[in-house]
């Protein structure tokens, strides 16, 4: 009988800053301060969600990407990006500040890129796991990392409901979710473009119009072709008189060409070596660092720091006399139908 192979290991790669605004806002109706009088709720929030994510995947390794606070080559290239967001809340701002440097105290590999962004540090993580012969997972709230999955890449996308809500999204799972193909998805993103970036897209395309033109085309640039040598008939049997005619355009096709700049991602940043990234950490130095900042959290962090998982529900009653085991309901961390599935 042939013995099968383990599985490759596993490197867990985080958005700090796109989980830190969602653990902010998710919990800013009940703040939580330090001993100095320092918000830290987000901070909370941020590593829960790795001890959460940690626990569901039991990754070999994890690393947490943070946005560069000082420089950004996205803004340096087109001025315009993200210039419509408002000032961060000074509260979310500071913790956005003292997060890089609280976890690497707790042991966390953490990497704050030069000019470049947490999605930077995702598609580098990918490409270093998947250069070493390991898998990755990219957990975040954004869209963008949709573009990085592969066979041995997939995204974590953490929605609005918190990690209950959360989908693990792999290349059969985007196509479901998206139309496309992961090699697809920046077209898709350049044609529908993204507020969120202040990136307006081509006119008259949504996400259904744009999965319609990749199915057909396979690409925006075949698209383009076909409308340049005539056969505009083609496009228009896809999508439409409108959203061809402004396919057409030379503005429109300024702004998927600006927008495939922006949105591509650096595979190659310089990242630590993955076994500066391990798993163990050491419970009572995290637990120390934490709790200096008023943060206490205990039984959560054992796959993180190599513990024993806690008994299950019916591990806890299965000694309990018959009369006093209440009836299980579903419980608030249980996943619902189609929600880490792929766990």
């Amino acid at each position: 009988m042939a013995v099968q192979a383990p599985p490759a290991p596993l490197l867990l790669v985080l958005d700090g800053n796109s989980l830190l605004h969602r653990a902010y806002h998710a919990a800013s109706t009940e703040p939580l301060w330090d001993p100095a009088g320092r918000p830290v709720w987000a901070l909370k929030g941020l590593v829960s969600y790795i001890a959460r994510a940690a626990a569901h995947l039991r990754p070999d390794a994890v690393m947490v990407g943070f946005d560069c606070p000082d420089h950004s080559a996205r803004k340096a290239d087109y001025p315009e990006y993200k210039a419509h967001r408002a000032e961060k809340p000074v509260d979310l701002a500071s913790q956005i500040v003292d997060a890089p440097q609280l976890l690497q105290a707790t042991g966390i590999c953490t990497v704050v890129p030069p000019s470049y962004e947490a999605d930077d540090v995702l598609a580098s993580g990918a490409e270093h796991a998947r250069r070493h012969g390991w898998r990755s997972v990219l957990m975040t709230s954004d869209r963008d990392a949709f573009a990085l999955i592969d066979q041995s890449t997939s995204v974590l996308r953490v929605r609005n409901g918190g990690f209950d809500e959360a989908v693990l999204v792999d290349p059969a799972g985007l196509a479901d979710l998206c139309g496309v193909e992961p090699w697809q998805y920046r077209d898709f993103a350049a044609l529908r473009g993204d507020p969120s970036d202040n990136l307006r897209g081509v006119h008259h395309f949504g996400s259904t119009t744009a999965a319609r033109l990749l199915a057909a085309f396979g690409s925006v640039e075949a698209a383009f072709a076909a409308i340049d040598r005539g056969d505009g008939q083609t496009v228009r049997d896809v999508v439409g008189e409108r959203a061809t005619e402004q396919l057409g355009t030379p503005a429109m096709r300024e702004n998927v060409a600006r927008n495939r700049r922006i949105m591509r991602m650096r595979t190659d940043l310089p990242l630590p070596e993955l076994d500066t990234a391990r798993l163990p950490l050491d419970l009572a130095h995290m637990r120390r660092v934490l709790s200096a900042r008023g943060i206490n959290l205990g039984p959560s962090l054992w796959a993180i720091t190599g513990g024993a998982p806690p008994p299950s529900r019916d591990q806890r009653h299965q000694d309990t006399r018959p009369w006093m085991v209440r009836p299980r309901r579903r419980g608030r961390y249980d996943p619902i139908p189609g929600q880490l599935t792929l766990f």
